[in-house]
């Protein structure tokens, strides 16, 4: 098990026995402590993979024009009051929800993961969060909102205030010192991802999403509506990264998946769900066109389930519910975009990678 290579006249010999116990010795948690950020060989072959997908998928808010934002900001007759209200909902909220979900990945879930290729993703996740929250302050920029608005939102919207202090309270508690051999500590970290992945990212995100690109479809606000259908693809991938880490964490420590730990993560959800559909009715607390409250609730419920069945667990509903908005899964479609103002095609999903069909995570 020993390779040996002589240079004139100095000889290396390489003990793959000691590289194929460190491979074994890889783990989400607990593995393999080393100051090395050693790659190869791969025991997460998923997780580089899909670092690739992501970094294929690389966009930078300047790419996209908000000319036509802008005029129709400014023209009373192209943009109902709640039109305005949801942008500003919007804002509002992921202003601040970017950077939290930024904060959980490079501050509690990658200084606990010790698998190279892990950390790896984790941190292309955390950059991506850095682009959407970008995004978010060129909107704002461009529009002209008073970004002290912005920040009061977080403060002064109850059902803001409740979908932040949801995920932080995860976040908070596993920042402190955990030992990573005790089950109660892993089943803290298990907690946070499908919080984060699961509740947060992959259904409290929803709702706006889809009222932000109902807007778009009836041709409001493109370019806006174009940096959330990247958003969202971007969030496809975060959403099945966590998925994969709860599915390895909880394959690597079976004793954590308890009928008990289950239900505690099924009733996380309902919690999410309950104050998601509180936030829709804070952002459409009045009908506008396309916009129903009643839709989105239901998209919610819709996604929420999947979510859960994606994770292996029970839904929420006992009978399979419908997708009350089918359009939504069109509008994921961005692989091929054409530029609203020079009429160029621009490739944002490069051939290399491994797209997500969007239809499976609508």
């Amino acid at each position: 098990m020993q390779s040996t290579y002589t240079i004139g006249s100095r000889t290396f010999v390489l003990d793959k026995a000691k590289a194929e116990a460190a491979l074994a010795a890889k783990r989400v948690v607990g593995g393999r402590e080393t100051l090395s950020f050693n790659l190869l060989p791969l025991r997460y072959g998923w997780a580089y993979e899909l670092y690739r997908t992501m970094k294929a998928n690389h966009w930078e808010p300047e790419d996209v024009q908000m000319a036509k934002d802008i005029e129709q900001w400014r023209d009373d007759r192209a943009l109902s009051e709640i039109d305005r209200w949801i942008v500003r909902m919007g804002v509002g909220y992921f202003s601040a929800a970017e950077g939290i979900v930024g904060d959980n990945v490079i501050h509690v879930v990658r200084e606990l993961v010790t698998a190279s290729e892990l950390k790896l993703v984790l941190g292309r996740h955390a950059h991506e969060e850095n682009i959407h929250a970008d995004s978010l302050l060129y909107m704002i920029a461009s529009l002209g909102i008073d970004p002290h608005e912005c920040e009061a939102m977080f403060d002064d919207v109850p059902s803001i205030v409740a979908k932040n202090r949801f995920v932080t309270d995860v976040s908070h508690a596993l920042r402190r010192d955990l030992d990573m051999t005790d089950p109660e500590a892993v089943r803290l970290l298990a907690r946070n991802i499908f919080v984060f992945g699961q509740c947060m990212e992959g259904t409290q995100f929803y709702g706006l999403f889809g009222m932000i690109l109902s807007l778009y479809r009836q041709g409001k606000l493109p370019g806006i509506g174009t940096m959330f259908r990247y958003t969202l693809r971007d969030e496809s991938n975060h959403i099945e990264l966590f998925r994969r880490l709860l599915s390895e964490l909880a394959a690597e420590n079976p004793g954590i998946w308890t009928p008990a730990f289950k239900d505690e993560l099924r009733e996380l959800m309902r919690e999410a769900v309950a104050l998601e559909q509180r936030f829709i009715e804070d952002c459409l607390p009045v009908e506008g066109v396309g916009l129903s409250a009643e839709d989105f609730t239901q998209y919610v419920d819709y996604i929420a389930d999947r979510r859960l069945a994606s994770a292996g667990l029970d839904p929420l509903h006992h009978v399979a519910l419908e997708n009350p908005l089918p359009w939504l899964a069109e509008l994921m479609d961005v692989r091929k975009e054409t530029n609203f103002f020079e009429g160029r095609v621009t490739e944002y999903q490069k051939a290399s990678s491994l797209a997500l069909v969007a239809d499976e995570e609508l």
